[in-house]
Parts: C-alpha cells; sequence; structure tokens
C-alpha cells in the first residue's frame, strides 16, 4: 500500500500540538488534506518522499496557508470591528511564520488590519526575516543554492 501525501498531512497535525489548538491553522490543514485527496484520487498517484510529492506538498501548503491566513485577518478585522472575540496575535503571528506572510500582508492592505500597531509590525518583519534566513540555509545545506 502506497502512502500518499494525505496519508503524510493527517500525520503532521498530530506531530505539531500546540497548532492544534490555532483553528485556523486546522481550516489549513483540513483544506490541504481534501484537494491533496482529490488531486491523487482523480489525477495522479506519486509515491511520498520522492521531489515531486515534496513539491505537491509545499505547493498545497503555501497556496492555502495564505489564503488561511487572509481569511484570519479577515475574521480579526471583522471581530475588532463588531466588539467579538479576536484572533489572538500569536495565531496571526504562528500562520504568518509558517508560510502565510503574502496572506498576511494582503490582508493588512485590503483590511487595513494591524498596520499601524508597531509591536506587531516589529514582529511581523522578524518573522518574515527569520522565516528567509530558515530557508536559505536548509537550501544551501541541501545544495539547491
Amino acid at each position: 500500500m502506497v502512502i500518499t501525501s494525505t496519508a503524510i498531512f493527517v500525520a503532521l497535525i498530530f506531530l505539531f500540538k500546540p497548532l492544534q489548538k490555532n483553528n485556523f491553522f486546522m481550516l489549513h490543514m483540513a483544506c490541504v488534506i481534501l484537494f491533496a485527496y482529490y488531486v491523487e484520487n482523480t489525477h495522479f498517484t506519486v509515491p511520498p518522499f520522492k521531489s515531486k510529492t515534496l513539491l505537491l506538498l509545499l505547493v498545497y501548503h503555501l497556496v492555502f496557508i495564505n489564503f488561511t491566513t487572509f481569511i484570519a485577518y479577515a475574521v480579526d478585522k471583522r471581530a475588532a470591528r463588531t466588539g467579538a472575540w479576536r484572533v489572538s496575535e500569536k495565531n496571526l503571528h504562528s500562520l504568518e511564520f509558517l508560510g502565510g506572510f503574502l496572506g498576511a500582508l494582503l490582508g493588512q492592505k485590503v483590511f487595513h488590519h494591524k498596520q499601524k500597531k508597531i509591536e506587531y509590525q516589529t514582529t511581523f518583519w522578524f518573522l518574515v526575516f527569520m522565516e528567509f534566513v530558515i530557508a536559505f540555509v536548509i537550501l544551501n545545506f541541501l545544495n539547491i543554492i
């Protein structure tokens, strides 16, 4: 039996216990799992841990984490306007650090949200910088760059 990328994503949920409390991350994982299942069962099947599979997992992740981060900003902005329960900054920052910084930037621009908070912006840009540093180190280690 071939383990699919869908099974890999389901397993990843259980590896990241702190993220299980982040509802937006769980939404992200559900979208990725459903999309991976659909694509694998309708278009092609690839063995796990091959370059195509890992690239496919990365693309799924990046598309859906940015979409989920954008939705999280929309929900938080609406909650800010109505006085409802807000999305914690810790949850927003975790989504940004996991690759959703483009969705966060778009959410900040579209909803005019979190742009004037200096402390938030400092943390945001630090996380973006750290994400690029980590990506550079990994790509350098793998001799890709």
